[in-house]
């Protein structure tokens, strides 16, 4: 069986970017940009005020209290359009341009109004309260790099640096189709042996979430004809995922009826759990993954697997991070040969330090304890037994792959 990392290594290295598009700044949160964005103007443009008070000559205000007649205002917005001279200010505002022959701010807290002349109380060096031509960026300065997920913030910084459209990665189209006569949409009738299908709307929201476009097949009986009728909808699409039927039991179809498709499997077990029976490989150009039906099972495979594919279809870029680790909030005896994931809830000690304290129950059917886990503890396989407080290497869980 493959480790873990060989079989993600495969998957990954069997995409690649997608082509790009251009949307507006109002549909660019979340997506990931395609080219290097580049400042189309300078900010500021001008030297501007940081507060309210006056423009003055550094010189002026050397020696205090220092008397300044007001020859006019500056409000941001606007400006004074003539030189200021000696002895003489500019009421001005933040964000106001300074006049020509000022380089220096009072804030009016530091000043007393007398008719058309000031007293200033409080001198100050040259430069105070400024906010230089370009001291945010300059024209032509690349703020944002290709392969970034964009966030609010980013949608902010493209907006100041004049630029309303923006080439981002194509969302990849991923089909996601559950299989077996036992499961059921949520809200049909339900049959004496039957269950409510969850793998492919949890499968489904993964994909939206970690930014690819699902499109939900349905259910897919265990009937050779109705599966591979189901699965010509994932013709034109970047990915096809399947839910259950990928081990060799007798009615585990999708490997039978994707063969006589022309399926070209890469492999089919790995030894993980949960997780064994995963599949990879390709109908035509078409890459096929196959997760197993076991809900948990579907979407841990989803987290180390699918995740990474959709990462490389859009090019997104990742930083190089340290592996997350935690203390172990319980014992846990030695591990078997496959590498196991555990659900586990995260809580802090008194040094603040992260806990991670793996569910007693470990099934991966119960939906209810992936729901409630914060991460996954990783552990070798072959681990021997560990006491509660070691060092264990973690997966962290979220609620999606968007940030602010």
């Amino acid at each position: 069986m493959l480790s873990v990392a060989e079989a993600r290594a495969r998957i990954v290295a069997a995409f690649h970017p997608l082509g790009s598009e251009q949307v507006g700044l109002m549909n660019a949160l979340g997506r990931v940009l395609a080219q290097d964005v580049a400042a189309r103007v300078t900010q500021p443009p001008v030297d501007v005020s940081a507060m309210d008070g006056y423009a003055v000559r550094a010189a002026d205000v050397a020696t205090v209290p220092a008397r300044l007649r007001v020859i006019g205002q500056a409000p941001a917005g606007g400006s004074y359009g003539h030189a200021v001279r000696p002895g003489e200010t500019v009421r001005i505002f933040t964000g106001g341009p300074l006049p020509a022959g000022t380089d220096t701010i009072i804030i009016q807290e530091d000043t007393t109004a007398e008719g058309d002349r000031v007293i200033v109380r409080e001198s100050a060096p040259r430069g105070t309260y400024v906010r230089q031509a370009g001291l945010d960026f300059k024209r032509g300065d690349v703020l944002l790099r290709k392969g970034r997920v964009l966030t609010s913030r980013d949608v902010g910084i493209a907006a100041a640096m004049n630029v309303p459209w923006l080439a981002v990665t194509r969302r990849p189209r991923i089909a996601v189709l559950a299989t077996g006569d036992e499961v059921v949409m949520p809200g049909d009738p339900l049959g004496r042996h039957q269950i409510v299908s969850s793998n492919g709307l949890s499968l489904a929201a993964f994909v939206a979430a970690c930014g690819g476009d699902p499109i939900h097949l349905g259910i897919a009986p265990d009937d050779r004809d109705a599966l591979r009728r189901m699965a010509e909808g994932a013709v034109g699409t970047d990915l096809l995922v399947t839910s259950g039927g990928a081990s060799v039991g007798d009615h585990d179809l999708v490997q039978a009826v994707l063969g006589e498709a022309g399926i070209t499997v890469d492999f089919w077990k790995i030894a993980m759990r949960p997780g064994k029976p995963l599949m990879f490989g390709r109908i035509g150009v078409t890459p096929v993954l196959g997760v197993p039906g076991n809900p948990v099972s579907t979407l841990v495979c989803a987290t180390m697997f699918l995740r990474p594919a959709i990462d490389a279809m859009l090019g997104r870029v990742l930083e190089e991070e340290p592996q997350p680790t935690a203390l172990l909030g319980r014992d846990l005896p030695a591990n078997d040969s496959r590498e196991d994931y555990l659900r586990a809830r995260l809580s802090y000690d008194a040094q603040g330090r992260r806990v991670a304290t793996p569910f007693d129950r470990q099934d991966s059917s119960m939906l209810s304890l992936m729901s409630a886990a914060d991460c996954l503890v990783r552990r070798e396989p072959r681990a021997t037994a560990t006491s509660a407080g070691s060092t264990v290497d973690i997966v962290l869980l979220s609620g999606g792959c968007l940030s602010i």
